[in-house]
């Protein structure tokens, strides 16, 4: 039972989700988790100005995501960064290579999710994950989000990402604000929410 994490990581923190969301993935029994980095476009000169040389560096030992791939696997969950309240470009140009796929229904049927991050608390983490929601309704997937069963959604005394949508971090505008516990934990949570899911279904 393999359970896929497509995602895109400009400085680590979706990363740092993804692989808490393998963590998770792996922890119900049979499911196996695995991690690939969707196709980067922008080119090295652009990065380096960026400064996301070093963390691009770090992800390199992730292999690059195929759009075959997703139709090999049983459950999909998707990880993004906000941009202005929706996916980054580099998911949305992957998503949309998937015509083949939708023309002949291969991901119909498959168990979706969505985690991600944004700059600040109300950057646009919930809009992101519902807008790509829209991507997977047409694939014909059953969209799964982040239940309230993780009780780390309902606390008050911090500031914190994730929503019923889906596992999110928030990295601080100046981008030195790495995932929290909790926000690890509702990462954790999604992964084994969706593999328990996938796992009945497949039974």
């Amino acid at each position: 039972m393999k359970v896929l994490i497509p995602f895109y990581s400009m400085y680590g923190h979706i990363y740092r989700m993804a692989q808490a969301v393998a963590e998770g993935i792996s922890q119900i029994e049979g499911a196996q988790a695995i991690l690939r980095r969707v196709p980067e476009t922008l080119p090295p000169e652009v990065l380096e100005k960026m400064g996301a040389v070093e963390s691009k560096k770090t992800m390199s030992q992730v292999e690059v995501c195929t759009i075959e791939e997703l139709a090999e696997a049983d459950g999909i969950i998707f990880g993004t960064p906000t941009r202005f309240g929706n996916m980054c470009g580099q998911m949305r140009q992957f998503l949309d290579a998937t015509g083949k796929l939708w023309a002949t229904g291969a991901l119909v049927g498959k168990v979706g999710s969505v985690f991600t991050s944004s700059n600040t608390q109300h950057g646009g983490q919930e809009t992101t994950i519902i807008s790509f929601h829209l991507t997977l309704f047409h694939q014909g997937m059953i969209v799964v989000g982040l239940p309230y069963a993780f009780k780390g959604q309902s606390i008050i005394d911090e500031i914190t990402g994730c929503s019923p949508y889906g596992a999110s971090t928030i990295a601080s505008p100046d981008g030195t604000r790495q995932p929290s516990d909790n926000e690890l934990e509702g990462a954790r949570f999604q992964g084994r929410h969706v593999a328990a899911i996938v796992k009945k279904l497949a039974g």
